[in-house]
């Protein structure tokens, strides 16, 4: 059974809890790298939990969550490993997934309703990486 984890911050928290459940539907095992109320914490904290947790095999891929999307992106793409892609729309998601290889889908829980994003992991999940002339880009991605 494929691992997925998931993050978020306060302002991620309720979309995430949604997207865990679909996830979860879907038969995927879910690990919740936090947060775990809309109690305001620091969106570096969890972003930095789920791209250990990718790291080191734990999980093989995240949905992550703030208001915007972008700070946690911004934190989870420190790691060279992780390519963390912002998508609003499913076409978004699935260019992320078929041209990026993306290993963490952020969405913006402040913009995107429940199933909107609903969607949005869907292409997520059901696009496949398409290789050729995308690999060699991905492959100059890491500065180390």
């Amino acid at each position: 059974m494929e691992k997925f984890g998931v993050a978020s911050d306060h302002a991620g928290f309720p979309l995430k809890e949604e997207m865990k459940k679909l996830l979860q539907k879907k038969g995927y095992e879910v690990i919740d790298y936090g947060c775990f109320s809309e109690e305001r914490v620091d969106y570096p904290d969890f972003a930095h939990a789920l791209a250990h947790g990718i790291e080191t095999g734990e999980v093989s891929k995240g949905i992550a969550v703030c208001g915007s999307g972008n700070g946690i992106s911004m934190a989870l793409n420190k790691h060279p490993m992780i390519r963390a892609a912002l998508a609003w729309t499913p076409e978004i998601a699935a260019l992320a997934s078929a041209h990026n290889k993306a290993n963490v889908l952020s969405l913006p829980g402040r913009f995107v309703s429940t199933e909107e994003a609903k969607a949005i992991v869907e292409s997520f999940l059901n696009t496949p990486f398409e290789g050729g002339r995308h690999q060699a880009r991905i492959e100059k991605i890491p500065l180390c």
